[in-house]
């Protein structure tokens, strides 16, 4: 089984979004108008401000948590400042969109995103769509996912972003292949499957509550999944040489887990985006570049 090494494809995007962020400077001294024109050309416009992404915890969750402190990381190494603003499990719904419409008017935040799952109770969909559309560089603002299936949204969403990049690097051809999405929510399979669509790609998704998930699963040439189930696939529930796209992040034990139980797996199937080390960091990567995008258009 080959194992996927979406590390190492984070670091690329990373480099690169720091030396737009930061360009090093020029050998060679050089005219301040000719050094523009030459920034510009490799598509960079001057950011005359530090580029700042606002994210809002609402309660404690122990893998948003880590999910949190890995963006930070990653941000502070390309020069990317982060806001946090938290809220505790009981916050007002309204003291929260507030916060959000705070952040949409500020001209100083480039892009926003709401750390999930949030705290029962509290409306999620209503909380995101408080996002500006420019700034939701996560990508699921309904007028994003509504110009998603045109092709031309503000910001293609990051976890199918990644979730695809990783399949490309399989080296496998997916045409006429029975790709198989286990998801815990019908927003994320709609966008997953319209983001598959506009790239050519035809995509199934199943809500886990299915009886017969594991018959589907079986079937499956691709699996990818996206839950909050521990080591839950198993060697015996899937086909031989399946390509396996792991994006489930629990935190157990102070470390990162996913849905696949890769010991189990390891002789049956053919390739692995595993966690920790395979979506997620590439995932990251993608968030920060969207700030960067977002930064260039205001």
């Amino acid at each position: 089984m080959k194992i996927f090494n979406g590390k190492k494809e984070a670091e690329k995007i990373l480099l690169d979004l720091k030396n737009k962020i930061s360009p090093a400077p020029f050998k060679y001294s050089m005219p301040t108008a000719s050094r523009k024109i030459a920034l510009e050309k490799c598509g960079v416009k001057k950011n005359k401000k530090k580029l700042r992404l606002a994210i809002v915890m609402v309660g404690k969750n122990p893998a948003s948590e880590l999910y949190v402190k890995l963006k930070k990381e990653a941000a502070e190494k390309i020069g990317l400042e982060v806001i946090e603003e938290r809220f505790q499990k009981n916050a007002k719904e309204l003291k929260i969109i507030q916060r959000i419409k705070d952040f949409n008017q500020d001209k100083s935040v480039d892009g926003i995103i709401v750390q999930l799952p949030l705290p029962t109770g509290l409306k999620t969909e209503k909380i995101i769509q408080s996002i500006s559309p420019k700034k939701d560089i996560d990508g699921f603002h309904k007028l994003n996912r509504k110009l998603l299936k045109k092709g031309t949204p503000y910001f293609f969403p990051v976890l199918p972003s990644a979730i695809l990049t990783a399949l490309k690097k399989s080296g496998k051809n997916f045409k006429n292949k029975k790709i198989l999405a286990l998801v815990n929510s019908n927003v994320f399979g709609r966008v997953l499957k319209d983001f598959f669509k506009i790239n050519s790609l035809k995509i199934e998704y199943n809500l886990f509550d299915k009886k017969d998930i594991k018959d589907i699963v079986k079937k499956a040439d691709v699996l990818i999944t996206v839950l909050n189930k521990p080591n839950f696939i198993k060697g015996s529930m899937i086909k031989k040489e399946v390509v396996l796209i792991d994006a489930g992040f629990i935190k157990k034990d102070k470390k990162a887990i996913g849905n696949i139980d890769k010991e189990s797996v390891g002789e049956k199937a053919g390739w692995l985006s595993p966690v920790p080390g395979g979506v997620g960091p590439l995932t990251v990567a993608l968030l920060l570049k969207n700030v960067f995008l977002a930064s260039q258009r205001s």
